[in-house]
């Protein structure tokens, strides 16, 4: 795999530093790396492979001198920063919603949709899908190609670490307060968190849906298929890190639930955990910190025929986020690089 120079665009928040470590695990081929923040993160030193590096703006400089960018900040920042990378001929990978439903703009998970890198270079753009969309259209993907899903039908269970590290600290706070007795305060969320769930991600959009269920619904049809018909009500949950799904899939075709037992066994970057007894599922507990994302209590839904019920999990820090980008970029070095 070639090497590359790259600058990491949020690097002191939550994905920012998992993308450094995950970067570094994979031994992702790195020749420089700079690493960029807001104003009051610069000067502050990031250890990286045994070296310390400084933090510094992300200037038109700093992006003429390297090959990817890779963002994970606001949707404001990337909407700054990818468009002034891409016009430099720098490839912006990012992280944000900004230009998920861009059509000139790939929208991609590596194991489901990696075609789509072909056309990176209309716009130098590529974007991470949402950390619920990814986990759920991985799972999604091989059901579809071989049963043709008709409508999906999720609830997600979203730790407080999808919001970043301020809502992390928080949950922390309300939760030693809780438990102190003392007033609970809430700064990042519309509601006390801990002890507590809210059914309301990001702000409100048409119809009472939240854009976080709009995101769900047009990234995977944008992903998977235009065709399939989705809902979804997601809740932040008082979990640190880990996302969780209820999901009904209603397919076009009969199915046998020991044949979808067997695809998701083989399917890429996933595990299946479904032992009919107590314990045998897979908690967010468990699967932070795994690359992989976890699929238990598989069952036929008895009000359906043609559909079933599962419950996925998923670090939404990991394959949610830090995870895919590296693995985008090493398709990308992989297939297109140089060409």
């Amino acid at each position: 795999m070639n090497s590359c120079k790259i600058a990491v665009v949020g690097a002191t928040g939550a994905v920012g530093q998992v993308f450094l470590d995950i970067a570094d695990q994979l031994h992702f081929p790195i020749d420089e790396i700079r690493l960029c923040a807001s104003e009051r993160s610069v000067g502050k030193k990031i250890e990286f492979r045994s070296q310390e590096i400084e933090v510094e703006l992300c200037t038109p400089a700093v992006l003429d001198e390297v090959d990817f960018a890779f963002i994970s900040a606001s949707g404001d920042v990337s909407r700054e920063v990818a468009p002034l990378a891409a016009n430099r001929g720098t490839v912006a990978i990012d992280d944000s919603s900004a230009f998920r439903m861009d059509a000139n703009v790939p929208l991609v998970v590596p194991e489901v949709n990696p075609e789509q890198l072909s056309m990176h270079k209309k716009k130098n753009i590529i974007a991470n899908a949402n950390c619920s969309t990814i986990q759920m259209v991985l799972v999604l993907k091989p059901l579809h190609d071989l049963f043709n899903i008709k409508r999906v039908v999720v609830s997600t269970y979203q730790s407080v670490s999808g919001g970043g590290k301020a809502p992390m600290d928080e949950l922390i706070s309300q939760s030693k307060d809780y438990l102190s007795g003392k007033k609970i305060e809430s700064k990042n969320f519309t509601k006390q968190i801990a002890f507590n769930l809210i059914p309301h991600i990001d702000e409100f959009v048409d119809e009472g849906y939240t854009k976080e269920e709009w995101k769900m619904e047009n990234e995977t049809k944008k992903i998977l298929d235009p065709k399939i018909k989705m809902t979804a009500t997601c809740v932040r949950v008082p979990v640190m890190v880990s996302h969780s799904e209820s999901i009904n899939v209603e397919f076009e075709k009969n199915f046998d639930i020991k044949k979808v037992k067997e695809i998701l066994s083989s399917a890429a970057g996933c595990k299946v955990v479904d032992e009919r007894n107590n314990g045998g599922y897979t908690t967010p507990v468990e699967a932070e910190n795994s690359y992989l994302t976890f699929i238990s209590r598989i069952r036929k839904d008895y009000s359906n025929d043609k559909a079933l019920n599962m419950w996925v999990v998923s670090d939404n820090l990991l394959k949610g986020a830090a995870l895919n980008t590296v693995q985008i970029a090493e398709r990308l070095i992989k297939d297109y690089h140089g060409k």
